[in-house]
């Protein structure tokens, strides 16, 4: 996905595209209307907003495309968003309004954002003391004056200088002012947010173009007899660029609609807060992405011949005119221990209205039950597990699902656990007998589940199990060793893959069984983990007798049922990424210590940030199934980051308190997180191999 979701972002990612695939320059683009996406149409603009224009600034940052056209719309915003923009600004408001009436006239406002737009007039915008961004001939100058204002002053109230830096391409100017006439003053502007968002979505671009032009490289350089895509750490370099890139590019995407939605009512702190993320995360990755692309590419990617060092130009320029993430890291920290926090909340059309007033009152009619009786209902009527089919859920659509999740959550529904990955399996491929036997009593939580998939020679490699399921009079007998098995001590069956044709290759031969762990044969041994539970176990299977009818699926067709448990399909909700510790953990710590040091306010913020943007991956995720759209490597990506996450936030808030009881116990338990479920370098594979069409390990 790229920043904007919708079909209509899609197209107009596409026709940004092709007009820069023409060699487009300042005035074709202002021809086409891109600088003037976020204009009002009184202003010469197409009446869209930030976001819109972040959509168009990452297709033109893919492709590099020269012009000052940046600093032009950053100044077009900011005279677009200056009137009123002191409100609920706190300090300063009172020397604005002292200059409210000798600023720029609204007539002449709306003239300049003309001219901006329709490329008679360019601008510079000093983002740091005394450079600019934009060229040393620009018409306009946007610069900071006193009180936190800024002004909008013409060439000859100031003496700019054409600066050298470290990307030839982009235009710097060193700015000395000479006058600031009191009529071009336009009060408190969020120049400095959305600069920090224009050049997050710039970043963005350019990151895209590193992870694709590594990728497609690694595809066809042979090394050794074989493409450098398939070594591990290749694929593993470019895969951890495309998860840095999607991070950035949700992180862009919340602090653009976080803008837009706050136009004209000032900035508030939960708007901060998105800005402030989206400058922590994106420009790191532009510099990431690109200096990866380079090493993929390796000699050829250091000649001034090939784009690479372009880019990478294009990405360290980006991130000093942004500002260094460290302060905005601080930042993010601040506004987040104050109590700033992004809404994480899919908006819904307008027939959600209906469908949610009968789901409200299906809530309100089983939070009147008795724990027990309500806990019947639940499984009775569905509501367990909706978006299954009925009887055994409720056939809700993706729009029913978000509005189920929104409306029960204080009904306290039952974890299923393992059940969750077991059930949809039995539903999908299951006879009705199996169907009826097994799933009213889970629902009802008398039926408890674990999964018998990992081997000591096969964990994630499931296509290399040992276990044998042999042929025998009524049904098979089932030898071999599992392990890691959480719960099984406690489990009442459980979910096993057997190989029923050792002569057939990798993932074929293996059946997918129901298993009575009562039954005889079945050993159970707890394994103690380094936090000192007994969650996970050994379990050996001697001869156990499973009968013909808990076979699910087709005999030697279960690696099918068995990708089903692991994939099934559901709404991916954006507030339950994972389990573990998350950054709101680590504020509600933060909160009761002594004031952080200046490192570790920017650690703090840093992760705040990057679990920020896992939350908004998991609403884009969320309002691109509500669409009907693929969202391509988004739940991969929100999965990888969630669990290291954990590990991350663990260990920095142990190490603010050692003494700690939760957190000692939590920096030991989240070790395990990046191992079950498909490990780390395993989600890596994954993510190269589907995202990004690396080569597989033959």
């Amino acid at each position: 996905m790229g920043i904007g979701l919708s079909s209509e972002h899609v197209a107009l990612a596409a026709s940004v595209q092709g007009v820069a695939g023409r060699g487009a320059d300042h005035a074709a683009l202002a021809g086409q209307g891109v600088l003037g996406l976020h204009l009002p149409e009184e202003g010469g603009g197409q009446g869209y907003g930030l976001l819109e224009l972040c959509v168009a600034l990452e297709a033109l940052g893919e492709r590099r495309v020269l012009g000052a056209y940046l600093p032009t719309v950053i100044a077009s915003a900011a005279l677009s968003r200056s009137a009123g923009s002191g409100a609920g600004s706190g300090a300063g408001s009172g020397a604005v309004a002292s200059v409210g009436a000798r600023g720029l006239s609204g007539r002449f406002r709306i003239a300049l954002m003309r001219g901006l737009a329709d490329g008679s007039l360019t601008a510079a915008v000093m983002l740091m003391p005394g450079c600019a961004l934009g060229s040393a001939q620009a018409d306009l100058f946007v610069v900071p004056v006193d009180d936190g204002g800024w002004a909008v002053l013409d060439r000859a109230d100031v003496t700019a200088d054409p600066l050298e830096g470290i990307d030839p391409d982009r235009p710097l100017c060193s700015v000395t002012v000479r006058a600031v006439p009191a009529d071009r003053v336009i009060g408190p502007a969020p120049v400095r947010e959305i600069a920090a968002v224009l050049l997050g979505a710039d970043a963005c671009g350019v990151a895209a173009w590193a992870v694709a032009t590594a990728a497609d490289h690694a595809k066809v350089r042979e090394q050794f007899g074989r493409p450098i895509g398939q070594f591990q750490g290749v694929k593993h370099r470019v895969a951890g660029a495309l998860v840095a890139l999607e991070q950035a590019r949700a992180a862009v995407w919340d602090a653009a609609r976080a803008l837009d939605e706050a136009e004209g009512a000032g900035l508030t702190d939960d708007v901060r807060l998105a800005v402030a993320v989206a400058a922590v995360l994106a420009p790191d990755a532009a510099v990431r992405c690109a200096a990866d692309t380079i090493q993929v590419l390796g000699g050829i990617g250091y000649t001034f011949e090939h784009d690479a060092h372009r880019y990478y130009r294009r990405a360290l320029s980006g991130r000093m005119l942004a500002g260094d993430p460290g302060p905005w890291a601080g930042e993010v920290a601040r506004l987040a221990v104050a109590g700033a926090r992004r809404r994480m909340e899919p908006d819904l059309p307008d027939e959600a209205a209906q469908v949610r007033d009968t789901i409200r009152a299906e809530a309100a009619s089983l939070r009147a039950e008795e724990q027990a009786a309500r806990r019947a209902r639940l499984a009775a009527e569905g509501w367990m597990m909706p978006h299954l089919p009925r009887p055994w859920g409720r056939g809700a659509t993706p729009l029913e699902q978000v509005i189920i999740h929104q409306e029960f959550r204080d009904l306290g529904r039952p974890n299923l656990g393992i059940a969750a990955w077991a059930v949809p399996s039995i539903v999908r491929y299951g006879t009705r007998e199996q169907q009826d036997r097994f799933l009213p009593g889970t629902f009802a939580g008398e039926i408890v589940w674990c999964q018998l998939f990992s081997e000591p020679g096969a964990g994630s490699d499931l296509a290399g199990l040992a276990t044998k399921a042999a042929r025998v009079e009524g049904g098979w007998s089932l030898t071999g060793q599992k392990i890691w098995t959480s719960l099984a001590q406690y489990a009442h069956w459980g979910i096993c893959l057997a190989r029923t044709s050792p002569d057939r290759p990798k993932h074929d031969g293996i059946s997918y069984f129901l298993v009575d762990m009562s039954a005889p044969g079945v050993t159970v041994r707890p394994l103690k983990e380094i936090n000192g539970d007994e969650i996970f176990n050994e379990v050996f299977l001697d001869d156990v007798f499973v009968p013909d009818d808990l076979v699910v699926g087709a005999v030697n067709e279960g690696w099918r049922v068995a990708r089903d448990t692991l994939s099934h399909e559901r709404v991916a909700l954006g507030d339950s990424w994972g389990p573990g510790s998350r950054h709101t953990d680590m504020v509600r710590l933060i909160a009761r210590l002594p004031e952080l040091r200046e490192a570790q306010a920017e650690q703090a913020g840093r992760l705040w940030a990057e679990g920020q943007a896992i939350s908004a991956l998991g609403l884009r995720v969320t309002l691109s199934q509500l669409a009907g759209a693929d969202p391509g490597a988004a739940p991969s990506v929100r999965k990888l980051l969630g669990m290291r996450h954990a590990q991350a936030i663990s260990e920095f808030c142990w190490s603010l308190d050692p003494s700690d009881r939760y957190w000692s116990r939590m920096i030991l338990t989240t070790r395990a997180f990046t191992i079950g479920g498909g490990t780390t370098e395993v989600q890596l594979n994954i993510i190269a191999e589907r995202a990004l069409g690396l080569p597989r390990d033959p």
